[in-house]
């Protein structure tokens, strides 16, 4: 085995160059402790975590794809940006240091592209590695990776193995977005784009552009377009909440010029983690309340010509999907400036000009965006197996929002619904770490949440009514009624759990494998 670099517990392994590498399932370069799926936010986070708290082990990143960041390099849209503060949604351990709270994409790639270059763990990424499946063996303990590269025009398998299978590839498919086709759209003249492919060479410059959706992606698109476009009009079925936020955290800002940096930081991260916590209880205690406050802003910003009933009045309550957010109102004062508009209405079809609604009303268009949504993949399309046994994740009880009943040492990064993602992210990584030294120190081998007689797992794993969610019910892991079953979506509930409570919970089983060590053994010894 290839031997860790032990100033920072990094595998210095070379990537596999040839098709027959794949015979040497545990060959020096091809067996690690941790393998890590995605170098992402979740990805870098999880590497940062082990490098620190666990630098015995041997690890790396596989990425399918040929750069880093994930989304934040797969989204290419106008205006694309985080819809959480930078405070929480940036890392624990790397401050984030620009003045702007709510941060444009390209900033964010940069800054965990800068994360990952400063702490060396970009050097630990297999780029266009891409894993379509994993077996568990549970003679050997250990996780057989198959992993698919592509060399010149040859697809290549090669397979890796691990102790330890961690997914931190996000939850939907980077391939394509979700899509719906309507009535006559080969008759349209003009685009039809969806954002999540973005064209590099699109122009709307001085065009007539209707944007059909109502979610982050949607009001994001339209004020950013809307300066250079002749009109844009975002085409929503129904409304979604939207509030307004400034770009800029002032409080934070003055923490910031009169502490030290580090303990602003702190200070900066434990108000936005509150305040957030804070605002989704109160509306889910008080969710008329939460309604009219949030339409009455909108409608104030608006102005009084605008119909508010219409078109800003959702049909649920808030958080039973998730709030879209836009920083210093841009959207509605392009809505305001005359520059955009909103109409709510269904669309009965397409024509060679535009898109005709089942009101009657025809939207004139020389571009249509389909900001539609997304489609959710689970472990990035991995199709998972137990002693050659097909796993199907729908089948299965989420533990602790993390790992799977029954499916043995694999944890997977699933980011909070109703915060920022990484806060969640960070918290699962710890736990792998604890997980990891749990066993290196007590010499287990198999760490398995298994359910009790009490408990059925019966409730659906993430409690929206997005579209997205729905669509996806089919591939998703249930949740119990009890801990550690149930999602919180809380963070101090979470914190107290991950990265305090104990690891012997009741649920999970730590299990030592003789023959697995021997099998081991005689293998590395021939």
């Amino acid at each position: 085995m290839t031997p860790a670099t032990q100033a920072s517990g990094l595998s210095s392994a070379p990537s596999p160059t040839s098709s027959s590498d794949s015979k040497h399932i545990a060959g020096a370069d091809l067996d690690y402790d941790v393998l890590i799926v995605g170098a992402g936010l979740s990805g870098v986070a999880a590497a940062h975590h082990l490098r620190e708290r666990c630098p015995a082990a041997r690890f790396a990143i596989l990425e399918s794809r040929t750069t880093m960041g994930g989304t934040w390099d797969l989204f290419r849209y106008p205006g694309v940006r985080s819809d959480s503060d930078m405070f929480t949604l940036g890392y624990s351990f790397r401050p984030w240091h620009s003045d702007k709270s709510i941060a444009d994409g390209q900033t964010i790639l940069d800054y965990i592209k800068e994360t990952a270059q400063t702490s060396g763990i970009d050097k630990t990424i297999r780029f266009g590695h891409k894993v379509t499946g994993a077996n568990w063996d549970s003679l050997t303990a250990r996780w057989t990776v198959r992993v698919q590269r592509t060399n010149g025009n040859v697809d290549i398998e090669t397979r890796y193995t691990c102790k330890f299978l961690y997914m931190c590839s996000g939850y939907y498919d980077y391939d394509e977005g979700h899509a719906p086709r309507w009535p006559d759209m080969e008759k349209f003249k003009g685009r039809v784009v969806h954002p999540q492919h973005w064209p590099a060479d699109l122009s709307y410059a001085d065009k007539r552009v209707i944007v059909i959706g109502s979610g982050a992606t949607a009001v994001t698109l339209v004020p950013a377009m809307a300066d250079t476009a002749k009109h844009v009009t975002m085409l929503q079925r129904s409304p979604t909440y939207i509030f307004s936020l400034p770009a800029r955290d002032k409080i934070a800002n003055v923490m910031r010029k009169w502490l030290p940096s580090t303990l602003a930081h702190r200070l900066i991260r434990s108000k936005n983690v509150l305040l957030t916590m804070y605002l989704y209880n109160r509306s889910r205690r008080k969710p008329e309340e939460t309604k009219q406050l949030l339409i009455r802003a909108a409608g104030k910003q608006l102005g009084p010509q605008f119909d508010v009933d219409k078109h800003m009045t959702p049909r649920y309550n808030p958080w039973d999907q998730r709030l879209c957010l836009v920083p210093n109102g841009d959207l509605f004062k392009a809505v305001r400036a005359g520059k955009a508009s909103i109409a709510t209405d269904e669309i009965e079809s397409f024509t060679e000009t535009g898109v005709r609604l089942r009101s009657g009303e025809h939207l004139d268009a020389d571009l249509v965006i389909t900001a539609t949504g997304l489609k959710l993949k689970m472990l990035g399309g991995s199709v998972i197996s137990i002693d050659g046994r097909p796993v199907s994740l729908a089948d299965t009880v989420s533990y602790k929002g993390m790992m799977y009943s029954d499916v043995p040492n694999l944890a997977s990064s699933f980011g909070y619904t109703n915060a920022s993602w990484t806060l969640k992210a960070e918290l699962i990584a710890q736990y792998v770490c604890r997980l990891v030294n749990h066993m290196q120190a007590n010499g287990y081998d198999v760490c398995v949440p298994r359910l009790g007689g009490d408990e059925t797992g019966s409730l659906p794993a993430v409690d929206l009514t997005s579209g997205y969610i729905q669509r996806a019910s089919g591939i998703l892991p249930k949740q119990g009624l009890h801990k550690p079953w149930k999602y919180h979506q809380n963070y101090l509930l979470d914190l107290a759990s991950l990265r305090f409570g104990t690891l012997h919970d009741g649920a999970m089983q730590f299990e030592r494998r003789p023959t697995a060590r021997l099998a081991r053994e005689t293998q590395e010894n021939t």
